[in-house]
């Protein structure tokens, strides 16, 4: 009978330190699944495992693509994934910055049938981050776009890669998105752009934006401030719609926190041109980049085709484009844009039914 207590009393004892080791492994999963990060930056989905036949055709080395995902523009990120997707056989990851009231609509999407084996992660990014930081007119709030900040926290987005790619959602690419990932960078540059004086760009002459190529076009040069930084004011300015980002320079240079700073100045300081040629993404980018940035291919980013409704390219010219980028007021999925048909070839119907098409184009594009 003794021993039988000694056993009964061993059990129990048992018992408990399992009960114990349970509560505690549960206390650390909720922890884990309910601490934000820093950022506010939340992962929601994961990458669905990938079918064979795909795996043994990619190339090893995971290729890391940042896009952000509004709700009022998903077709136009769903459109830029797919061209990619179709495009290569590197093992792709799309990296998908949204807000949290977007994510229901995005899954269910990217459940489209020819969209079933992309890989992916969902991110969502919290708009906190920017308190403080952006300077949002009360009357025009709902105009502000938290989301065309998401560039700026990389490093926090896909914190284990050491190079990406950022893509705006009004692109199509029509060449193997690795040649892109390739792009050299030279030592000690955190980015790549497309400089808005090259070849590409320079044959269109974009209206009523002022100095649209300079960083005269993107902050005021009567500031106290901007002048100290003796940056030329005709100097080229780039765009920031498609880079290649060294994580591993972003993080050592500390680049968001010095985005951070500027934007932060300019609300205390009013920094930016008032003719500002494009998105107030810009100007920090261009403060902190100053003659320090690697340059992309200009065919990895033929812009202005959404900077009006008429044709700016021949069509030979955008079917030779690696990258086709609707920068401006005329979307492709609006209801006038040049060159829409191309983007429409891409473009996945929406299940929900909530985003549809506008547009009316009278002309097919013509192959030749």
């Amino acid at each position: 009978s003794v021993n039988i207590s000694i056993l009964i009393v061993a059990v129990v004892i048992f018992l408990l330190v399992i009960h114990h080791n349970f509560l505690s492994l549960s206390d650390f999963l909720r922890r884990e699944l309910s601490d934000p990060s820093p950022l506010g930056l939340q992962p929601i989905d994961f990458i669905p495992a990938a079918p064979q036949r795909l795996t043994d055709e990619w190339n090893d080395k995971e290729i890391s693509v940042v896009i952000a995902a509004s709700d009022e523009r998903l077709g136009g990120a769903i459109a830029a994934m797919n061209s990619i997707y179709q495009h290569t056989k590197s093992n792709v990851v799309f990296h998908i910055v949204t807000l949290n009231d977007t994510v229901d609509h995005l899954r269910m999407w990217l459940g489209s049938p020819s969209l079933k084996n992309m890989r992916y992660r969902i991110l969502d990014f919290d708009p906190r981050v920017l308190e403080g930081k952006v300077q949002v007119d009360p009357q025009k709030a709902d105009t502000f776009k938290p989301l065309t900040f998401a560039r700026f926290y990389l490093s926090a987005l896909v914190p284990h890669a050491e190079k990406v790619i950022y893509v705006d959602d009004d692109v199509i690419v029509q060449d193997d998105i690795l040649e892109l990932y390739n792009t050299p960078l030279k030592p000690g540059h955190a980015a790549a752009f497309s400089d808005d004086c090259d070849s590409t760009s320079s044959k269109v002459a974009v209206r009523g934006a002022g100095n649209q190529y300079n960083y005269i076009g993107f902050l005021d040069y009567k500031r106290e401030t901007i002048r100290k930084l003796a940056m030329k004011a005709n100097t080229c300015s780039f765009n920031p719609g498609v880079f290649v980002a060294n994580l591993t320079e972003w993080k050592s240079q500390n680049i968001t926190k010095q985005l951070e700073k500027w934007m932060a100045l300019n609300v205390v300081e009013d920094l930016y041109s008032k003719t500002l040629a494009g998105s107030i993404t810009t100007p920090p980018l261009l403060i902190v980049f100053y003659k320090k940035h690697s340059s992309i291919d200009p065919m990895w980013n033929v812009r202005h085709l959404g900077s009006s409704a008429g044709k700016r390219y021949s069509p030979q010219f955008v079917k030779a484009a690696k990258l086709l980028h609707w920068n401006g007021h005329f979307k492709p999925w609006g209801r006038t844009a040049s060159y829409a048909e191309v983007w429409e070839k891409w473009y996945v119907p929406d299940p929900t039914g909530k985003f549809s098409l506008i547009r009316r184009h009278s002309e097919a594009y013509e192959a030749k």
